[in-house]
């Protein structure tokens, strides 16, 4: 594709959710309270052939909500991420009628409502949405291995490879300070 095109996308599908946040903003900061829902994609978050533009700005979506929801706590403004999975007028030509019925976009819109109304206390999550099936989303951390006394190598890092993606131990981190201080040992 063309820069120009990867840029549009881009243009449409972050900087999009960052203008529309943005002329809210202020107002649920002034009223104490809000709810956004940012929407991300199974693209962004599992990856598609063919689709880095959009995969890229969707993901960007997720670390927008990430700073957003720890900057909307204090004023009870409360920000997630919902990837839908649903046939659109993109993807009509590439289902069956009946996948289409399945993924119907109004199956999505429960989760929509449920993440905007008072009732939902959650904030910084990514859900997945679609075909009457309803799902959290969360990336974890291995514990990893750490390299003291000296400067690591690379030889360190394929020497500890299996260690180091071992997964079946992990952490979940809410902010990037608990992970740093993870990772600096503090």
């Amino acid at each position: 594709m063309t820069v120009e095109d990867f840029d549009f996308v881009v243009k449409v599908h972050f900087l999009g959710t960052a203008y529309v946040t943005h002329a809210a903003w202020p107002i649920m900061r002034a009223k104490a309270y809000g709810r956004v829902v940012v929407t991300s994609s199974n693209s962004g978050i599992y990856g598609n052939f063919g689709q880095s533009n959009y995969g890229g700005a969707k993901l960007a979506v997720v670390g927008f909500m990430n700073a957003l929801r720890l900057e909307g706590q204090k004023y009870n403004i409360f920000v997630n991420a919902l990837a839908p999975v649903a046939g659109t007028r993109m993807t009509e030509s590439l289902m069956t009628p009946e996948m289409l019925a399945k993924l119907d976009p109004s199956f999505v819109s429960p989760m929509v409502a449920y993440l905007c109304s008072e009732q939902c206390q959650r904030t910084g999550e990514i859900f997945s949405a679609g075909a009457g099936n309803f799902a959290r989303i969360e990336y974890r951390e291995a514990p990893g291995v750490r390299i003291t006394g000296r400067a690591p190598t690379v030889e360190d890092v394929a020497d500890n490879i299996e260690k180091i993606a071992d997964l079946s131990t992990n952490k979940v981190y809410r902010t990037s300070t608990e992970e740093v201080a993870a990772v600096v040992g503090s």
